[in-house]
């Protein structure tokens, strides 16, 4: 989450100022207010919505159980969660799409090169994998290739695209529902309409002729993450003569301050529904403000890495995993971990997903994607096969063969083969975890987070707040059993 990461760094060192301080007075509830209200002006989130969250902020910091508690610092991280996530939207928005209606109708609106063609794609994926026939009817007539760019899009994820044959949008729009959609059996239209560099009349004219012309069951504004304050202007202006129902925020992967992110939902009332990392079909995802303000936070979004894997579980992978458990994890292991890595979002996705890591990769200057990965698999694909499945037997001169083979350094082969003992040894943690009860599950996370290179003091911390990753009624349970099985029966002595 690129776009958070300047602001989340910011708040986390305010946090970490804190932490180290028994008891809080006012003056340090000041100090910490102080550095927040600046990290939000700097990510550029609008003044008025910056003084009334912090105003908030403060008001509740400031009470006697805040400040007399055994951990007050913890009581402010959690204010200030609660308080992001009220900014961001209390809760989940979902699309409402009456059954009664067929072919449903929903309309993108908003400025030009803020991703409407993207956005209009990204959904029909969506939505097509929930079931649903999407129809995507190309309404910009004005910007040059804009159907053209639709239909590439719509091809990639499936959707057929009705572009008409004139340049009158209010047509094109109302042939595609009452027209097209029925005799293509599709059971909904998505209507992507033009956008301008900035408002004007003649754009929101058009805009309103649309939805007067189809009567859209939702109509949602496409909003550019990278865009400023000036985004305020922007959604009220479309507010007051839409009445769009809610937001879909693009290029949330960009570099920018994120501020407009932040500021839509206190200005216009209106919830975010969806956000956009990446390029690819997949990247548009449902919006949860809780998960968003959680990594902002530095917290990460476990359950939204859990979700992505559920998406990509099968038998067979369910099959393999099983196998790495009992046998060893091998370098077709490590490729196929890869293409799952890549179909959940790729690494740097991954990373602001897993609390702590992001930022970590930030301090340590280096940077996470993609393209790392490129080198490793072409060191594998110039293995043998039977160097694949047993490594270990991969000697010196294997490795020179392996590294001309692959336009790489046997240096290089040599970080990779020492990156593959790190996970066959995590394999065989979890493998002790999963057979060894409670404790060697304690014991075997603190071993596999040490071996991915974190601190040994705080591996030993997590695995203990966890509970070695078993449930406390699960691990009262197992001693319950252990109490009722009856004593095996010994020799008994013979008393003199």
């Amino acid at each position: 989450m690129a776009v958070f990461s300047s602001l989340s760094d910011r708040l986390q060192d305010t946090f970490d100022k804190l932490s180290g301080k028994g008891r809080l007075t006012e003056d340090d509830i000041n100090a910490a207010m102080r550095e927040i209200r600046l990290a939000l002006l700097e990510a550029d989130v609008n003044f008025k919505v910056v003084r009334s969250f912090v105003g908030r902020c403060r008001e509740q910091c400031l009470e006697a159980e805040v400040l007399t508690s055994l951990n007050p610092t913890q009581n402010v991280v959690r204010i200030v969660l609660n308080e992001l996530v009220r900014l961001l939207g209390s809760t989940d928005a979902e699309l409402q799409l009456p059954e009664t209606r067929r072919p449903n109708v929903i309309m993108l609106v908003g400025l030009q090169g803020s991703g409407k063609t993207t956005a209009a794609a990204k959904l029909a994926y969506l939505l097509k994998g929930q079931g649903r026939k999407p129809l995507l009817a190309a309404c910009d007539v004005h910007r040059p290739a804009a159907a053209d760019q639709l239909e590439t899009l719509g091809a990639e994820v499936g959707a057929y695209v009705y572009r008409g044959g004139g340049k009158d949008a209010v047509a094109i729009a109302r042939e595609a529902v009452e027209t097209v959609a029925k005799q293509r059996g599709c059971d909904l239209v998505i209507v992507d309409t033009a956008g301008r560099l900035q408002i004007d009349e003649v754009m929101m004219r058009e805009a309103v002729d649309i939805r007067d012309a189809v009567r859209p069951d939702q109509i949602l504004m496409v909003v550019d993450a990278m865009t400023g304050q000036d985004i305020v202007s922007v959604v009220t202006e479309f507010n007051e003569r839409m009445d769009f129902d809610g937001v879909i925020m693009s290029k949330l992967d960009g570099d920018a301050r994120g501020g407009g992110a932040l500021s839509v939902r206190e200005v216009t009332g209106k919830p975010i529904m969806f956000v956009s990392q990446g390029e690819k079909p997949d990247s548009l995802e449902v919006f949860h403000p809780d998960r968003m303000a959680r990594r902002i936070l530095g917290m990460g979004d476990v359950v939204g890495i859990i979700e992505q894997a559920e998406k990509l579980s099968d038998e067979q992978s369910i099959a393999d995993a099983e196998r790495m458990l009992m046998e060893g994890f091998t370098m077709d292991d490590m490729l196929a971990q890869f293409g799952q890595l890549r179909k959940m979002g790729g690494l740097r996705k991954l990373a602001g997903m897993i609390p702590g890591v992001d930022r970590a990769i930030a301090q340590s200057g280096r940077d996470v994607s993609d393209e790392q990965l490129i080198p490793i698999e072409a060191m594998i694909h110039s293995m043998t096969k039977e160097e694949r499945a047993k490594p270990r037997i991969i000697n010196g001169q294997r490795r020179k063969r392996i590294a001309a083979g692959s336009g790489r350094t046997v240096q290089e082969v040599n970080t990779l083969i020492k990156q593959w003992e790190q996970m066959d040894k995590m394999m065989g943690s979890l493998r002790g975890m999963a057979m060894g009860g409670s404790r060697s599950m304690s014991r075997g996370m603190a071993d596999m987070m040490r071996n991915m290179g974190v601190d040994p003091a705080e591996a030993a911390k997590v695995a203990r707040m966890s509970g070695g990753g078993m449930p406390s009624g699960a691990a009262n349970g197992n001693r319950q059993q252990r109490r009722a099985r009856p004593k095996k029966k010994g020799k008994q002595k013979r008393r003199r």
